[in-house]
């Protein structure tokens, strides 16, 4: 097998509004953000043969235009690319997405990844409800083909409010008008509305539903805790804005928080694929678990506002009129009938998640030496002023 060798990049975070670039765009805000770095002359002809085995090819798959999107994620790899084929005689064309695990050599920001369970959600969703999922069609357990996991999925053609630099800086959303956004917005809620309306889903993921147990909520909170607990294995840092946010949790736990549902988990617009202001494609299903349907819009919301406060950190004036916690939970209900409850716990365990992986990330660059270890433990959480806040109560969503 062809050598597919890793290493780890990461880069620094906003500091203050001198950031601010003549572009337009914060320099601070150019995050750049890699699981590693894959051979793609190995990985083409690894994965060549893969498929010429897999699809029962009458000759070699012929493999072009290899590319990794400068978009990709912390939590996995994903490389592009065209396959043409024959099969008993007849010429076969495809544009795909290879989606692989990250190399544990990568200083992981996440302690597991389950490759079969984006395959088996995707799927499910794809067949039973109307949300737009690229077509899975190949799933590679065994590390020995490309040395991680893998699948391989339809390729979606696009545009997506891309992290690097955040889209509230720079790109389409930005530029479109106030009527293309609430499109853009109203129909993104309406992913979660179809993907919580999904029936069966004991049936159709036992393994999914076996695992969150008598109580999702509870058992989502304690297997968080145990990930900040992992975090913690490399320097022993403690953190008390993420402590003290899981206190808060204990004391402000609702009361009844309903029936759990499919939550896609990683529910934000960066990870959709927009024809227009249409979702065609949605993508990153590796966090999708069962909970309460608060849990995907309270990270719905919060992964907006975390965005937006950076642009009003750096002084820029960012996208204050998408994803206001009002008009996503106005559209929410109006779709589903369902009264949207206990948000404000909801929305902090979503700062409190994101802070877990900040943190994890900060010491992903310390590793690297691309940072230095912060001043204080707080520090290894971006937002951790606006978690602070959200614990104290005072937070603001509505400005």
């Amino acid at each position: 097998m062809d050598a597919i060798e890793p290493t780890g990049t990461e880069s620094t975070k906003p500091s203050s509004p001198d950031d601010l670039s003549t572009g337009g765009v914060p320099d601070a805000a150019r995050r750049v953000i890699t699981v590693d770095t894959t051979d793609l002359d190995a990985l083409r002809g690894a994965l060549a043969r893969w498929l010429t085995e897999r699809l029962g090819a009458d000759r070699p798959v012929h493999l072009s235009g290899l590319t990794r999107p400068g978009h990709s994620g912390m939590s996995s790899v994903s490389v592009l690319f065209d396959a043409e084929w024959v099969v008993a005689g007849e010429e076969n064309r495809a544009r795909l997405v290879a989606r692989l695990a990250p190399q544990a050599t990568a200083f992981p920001v996440f302690p597991a990844y389950d490759i079969r369970r984006q395959f088996d959600v995707m799927r499910a969703v794809a067949r039973h409800t109307g949300t737009p999922v690229p077509p899975v069609h190949w799933l590679e357990e065994s590390p020995d083909v490309l040395g991680v996991p893998f699948l391989v999925m339809s390729r979606i053609d696009g545009q997506v409010p891309v992290d690097n630099p955040p889209y509230v800086f720079d790109g389409w959303l930005r530029d479109a008008d106030a009527r293309e956004r609430r499109e853009v917005q109203d129909l993104s809620v309406g992913i979660l509305a179809g993907i919580h309306g999904l029936e069966r889903v004991a049936e159709l993921l036992p393994d999914l539903a076996a695992e969150a147990g008598d109580d999702p909520l509870r058992r989502h909170v304690e297997r968080e805790r145990a990930y900040y607990e992992w975090t913690r294995r490399s320097d022993g840092v403690r953190i008390p804005v993420i402590e003290d946010a899981f206190a808060w949790l204990e004391d402000h736990w609702p009361a009844d928080p309903g029936p759990p549902v499919l939550l896609w988990g990683d529910a934000r617009v960066g990870n959709v694929v927009y024809g227009g202001t249409r979702p065609v494609a949605v993508l990153d299903w590796e966090m999708a678990t069962l909970g309460p349907r608060e849990m995907d819009l309270g990270w719905f919301v919060f992964l907006h506002r975390f965005f937006q406060d950076i642009a009003e950190m750096l002084e820029a004036p960012g996208l204050p009129d998408f994803c206001r916690r009002s008009d996503v939970v106005r559209e929410y209900e109006r779709r589903t009938g369902h009264r949207v409850r206990d948000l404000d716990f909801y929305l902090t365990y979503a700062a409190l998640r994101h802070a877990i992986v900040m943190s994890q990330v900060r010491r992903r660059a310390i590793w690297f030496g691309e940072e230095i270890t912060p001043a204080t433990p707080d520090e290894y959480v971006l937002h951790h002023a606006a978690l602070r806040e959200l614990v104290s109560g005072t937070y603001s969503w509505e400005r």
